[in-house]
């Protein structure tokens, strides 16, 4: 486990002529990294449940400046931490669990940020309907999912 200029924690895979660093929480931290250790920003993809990443550019995420896409189906969206509307989603199920434990909405919602942000985490809606919360690194292994992560390439 590697780590960046933030301390964040990269995961780090060694292929056959290049190291591959992912886990990033923006592309431009994938950027500043790659500019530090004279790396490639490039994209990888996590399919069928493995965890060996393969250099793609199936999701466009170098193209698009995005750090994190999974594709799971039609019926399926998967809303990162970072992503716009994950806030309205979180907020909502912190009222739902609020009343599930008759606790107020704001002493749950502060109790539990700090934790959930250090798990970057991944709301699961099929059909448009809450199915769960998960982490970036499960997702990998839910739902026959395709996940694209922008890594950082050395070689």
């Amino acid at each position: 486990m590697e780590t960046n200029e933030q301390n964040q924690k990269l995961n780090k895979y060694e292929m056959e002529n290049q190291t591959i660093y992912t886990g990033f929480p923006s592309y431009s931290d994938a950027e500043m990294y790659a500019d530090k250790i004279g790396g490639t920003v490039v994209e990888v993809s996590f399919k069928d449940g493995n965890d060996n990443p393969q250099i793609t550019a199936e999701a466009g995420l170098v193209e698009k400046k995005l750090h994190y896409f999974v594709d799971a189906g039609e019926e399926y969206k998967f809303i990162h931490s970072s992503d716009p509307g994950f806030k309205e989603y979180a907020e909502e199920l912190q009222k739902i669990k609020a009343k599930l434990q008759d606790s107020p909405p704001d002493e749950r919602y502060l109790a539990n940020f700090e934790i959930e942000n250090a798990e970057d985490p991944i709301i699961v809606l099929k059909n448009d309907q809450f199915e769960s919360v998960t982490s970036r690194e499960r997702s990998k292994y839910l739902k026959h999912a395709n996940v694209y992560e922008i890594a950082v390439s050395k070689s």
